[in-house]
């Protein structure tokens, strides 16, 4: 058994604790870990972030206990209380995407994936790599070969659209992993922060599932890697266009259908009667669609109809692209229009309501297009109900036509209107989740928008658009409109509060910063946007990085002379150095805001915030100080929030200081006193949704009433 005492003990502790660092519990735990080291050490640690400064610290405080029997005696009760055993892993559920009704040949291929499958664990990853051109159906049989029935995956199949088209398409590696991990039922708040770290919970957390992972549209050896897992249970399929190199695993070819195979195909989707009576123009068709499955299928109807006209351009070459062409003469004009100008982007996920705002029709017009593109597999329906995207050679093929037949000018300004649509929806949106935050701008009222339900509805809406809100803003970049690209980068801030989705909105975050400060320097939206930057590289656990940021900010809004804004830049400078266990600086910028927001008066924005303000602060000046090890002083700053919170009826930040005042007892083993302010906490959350902090304070309730 491993000695709790020793460097890779100590470590683990602290890589356990930095890693649960997602929900309110887990800051704490962290928070205390810090002032722990601090005691142990004899003087401030900065925190460990990467695997080796982890060691440096636990080495650290490895040669204090070694030589201090009490010290060794309280660091294995801190390490104890610490100790979480980690929620058993769970079956997932299907989330592969539905299967095809009629699937034709590729024996060998599903052979070769049953071999794989079914080899036996040697300790190397059971991997394939399906790869076959765009149409060809390699999606298709990585998606059939998980829904035969089989007892390989007792634990079910989970998948994932890595989006590779390059680089520049792909979806981040935490945002997938968060993905996957979430059809593994492993809830948001108790994933890891850093993408490292969630990549090695990840693989933890399937170690020992009888599982099937699909890896769709993968483009290198490096976007995957991340992913790969060594279980002996688990079969990962990765689904490319073109093998690439770098990864071991079995290749699956998949191929044109044969012309016997094809006609199979088109007889099952339509009847034998259909395809013997297109008998003398099925030699051009089968031509035409040279094997690709989703060719054959978009061509089916058309089985009885005359030839079609010779195909043009890159269209000729192309059994995706022809088939598109081919489909889109068939076309009405409006739903031509509208085929043509939602692909000027390629839109993660868009619906009825942007489509309107683009084209012209009204959205129960623009739903009934929709359908009927869809039907005619120009546009493929997404996850969510009414949502729709491009197949991406039929995406070409639509942006080339949109050029070709409308022309710069009205691509432009068909373009011109998905952003705005897009920044109006996210505007509403974001002020109707956060109506009271100064942080969020209220939307003009001529672009006020949709009214949701509630709070809950409006962040609902913003996450079902988060990804072609950050699309948006890549676009509004290019488009040389900085204007909507900083609306939208604005309106993301609910989402970063709320919902977490750091890696995903980071690049979108980054696009902002860059463009507010060519365009709009030392302004309140500078500070505003590199405010926001600063708080998803902190959870996402790059401090280095967001303390630059938030100095920016602090910088921007001090210029600007914007006092509300440059007070909360400060705090978050502290809250930072909080996290950084650095907590005489962290108390000093803390001191620095109040400053700040005592010069305000009845002109500044946001002096109706100043009394909450005011109260938050002096809590976080309790948690430095208790950082600090000067308990009493810390009880005082925190008592005097906990006045002010129960006075304005705050009840989320009344039971936080219950629990920052009763972890000061704690520390010095007072269970005594400590446990009245633990049951006020518990009382005061009850009926609230705040499931993990009450899992904390009932940890300590039973630290305290233990003999």
């Amino acid at each position: 058994m491993l000695d709790p005492t020793s460097v890779a003990a100590i470590s683990a502790v602290l890589g356990a604790v930095g890693s649960g660092m997602a929900n309110e519990a887990g800051k704490w735990a962290w928070e205390s870990t810090g002032g722990v080291v601090r005691r142990i050490v004899g003087r401030e640690v900065p925190a460990p972030v990467a695997p080796d400064e982890r060691d440096d610290v636990a080495r650290m405080v490895h040669d204090r206990i070694r030589a201090d029997p009490q010290l060794a005696s309280s660091w294995a009760a801190f390490a104890t209380r610490m100790r979480r055993d980690p929620a058993p892993p769970r079956a997932a559920r299907s989330n592969l995407p539905a299967s095809i009704r009629f699937f034709t040949d590729r024996k060998e291929a599903m052979k070769q994936l049953r071999r794989e499958a079914s080899r036996r664990a040697d300790g190397r990853p059971r991997l394939a790599l399906v790869h076959g051109p765009d149409g060809m159906g390699s999606s298709t049989l990585a998606v059939h070969f998980g829904a035969q029935p089989t007892r390989l995956f007792p634990d079910g199949q989970i998948y994932a659209d890595l989006g590779g088209r390059g680089a520049g398409g792909a979806r981040d590696v935490g945002t997938v992993l968060r993905a996957l991990l979430r059809q593994l039922r492993v809830p948001d708040e108790e994933m890891p922060t850093g993408t490292d770290e969630l990549g090695e919970f990840f693989r933890h957390r399937v170690a020992d599932l009888g599982l099937l992972i699909v890896l769709d549209h993968a483009y290198s050896a490096s976007q995957v890697r991340p992913f790969l897992t060594s279980a002996p249970g688990v079969f990962t399929i990765l689904v490319a266009r073109a093998p690439f190199p770098g990864i071991d695993a079995v290749r699956v070819p998949v191929g044109p259908l044969s012309d016997r195979d094809a006609v199979r195909l088109l007889t099952d989707i339509t009847d034998k009667s259909t395809v013997a009576a297109a008998r003398a123009t099925l030699p051009s068709l089968l031509q035409r669609c040279g094997g690709s499955p989703y060719a054959l299928r978009a061509a089916a109807y058309q089985l009885s109809a005359p030839t079609p006209p010779t195909r043009r351009g890159e269209a000729a070459g192309d059994p995706v692209r022809g088939a598109a062409e081919d489909n889109y003469r068939l076309l009405t004009a409006e739903s031509a229009r509208l085929y043509r100008l939602m692909a000027l982007r390629d839109w993660p996920a868009f619906d009825a309501a942007t489509a309107a705002r683009t084209t012209g029709p009204d959205p129960d017009a623009a739903a009934g297009l929709l359908e009927d593109l869809a039907d005619r597999m120009l546009l493929e329906r997404g996850p969510g109900s009414g949502r729709y995207h491009y197949r991406h050679a039929v995406r070409a093929h639509a942006e080339a036509a949109a050029i070709r037949d409308d022309g710069i000018a009205a691509c432009s300004a068909a373009l011109a209107r998905t952003l705005s649509a897009f920044a109006d929806l996210a505007e509403s949106a974001a002020h109707q989740a956060l109506p009271e935050s100064w942080r969020v701008p209220a939307p003009a009222e001529d672009r006020a928008g949709q009214t949701y339900a509630d709070r809950g509805a409006a962040l609902d809406a913003l996450l079902a658009e988060s990804g072609n809100l950050v699309e948006a803003v890549r676009c509004a970049e290019e488009s040389g409109d900085p204007d909507t690209a900083v609306r939208l980068c604005r309106a993301l801030w609910p989402l970063q509060l709320k919902a977490g989705h750091h890696e995903m909105l980071l690049p979108a975050l980054r696009i902002g910063t860059r463009l507010v400060d060519t365009h709009r320097p030392m302004s309140p939206d500078a500070g505003a946007l590199h405010e926001q930057l600063a708080h998803s590289l902190t959870e996402l656990k790059r401090w280095q990085e967001a303390g630059t940021q938030a100095r920016e900010a602090a910088g921007a809004e001090a210029a600007a002379g914007h006092r509300r804004g440059h007070a909360s830049a400060v705090e978050f400078l502290g809250l930072l150095r909080l996290r950084q266990w650095r907590y005489q600086e962290a108390y000093d910028c803390f001191e620095e805001a109040g400053a700040i927001l005592a010069a305000m008066d009845g002109q500044d924005e946001g002096i109706a915030d100043v009394p909450r303000a005011v109260a938050l602060l002096e809590r976080h000046r309790g948690r430095a100080l208790r950082g600090l090890g000067r308990r009493e002083e810390a009880r005082r700053k925190l008592e005097a929030a906990l006045s002010c919170f129960r006075s304005s009826g705050d009840t989320y930040n009344t039971a936080r200081t219950l629990t920052d005042l009763a972890e000061t007892w704690l520390d010095e083993e007072d269970t005594e006193a400590a446990l009245p302010l633990v049951e006020a906490a518990i009382t005061t959350l009850d009926g609230q949704r705040a499931t993990y902090h009450l899992a904390h304070l009932r940890s300590m309730q039973e630290r305290c009433v233990a003999p």
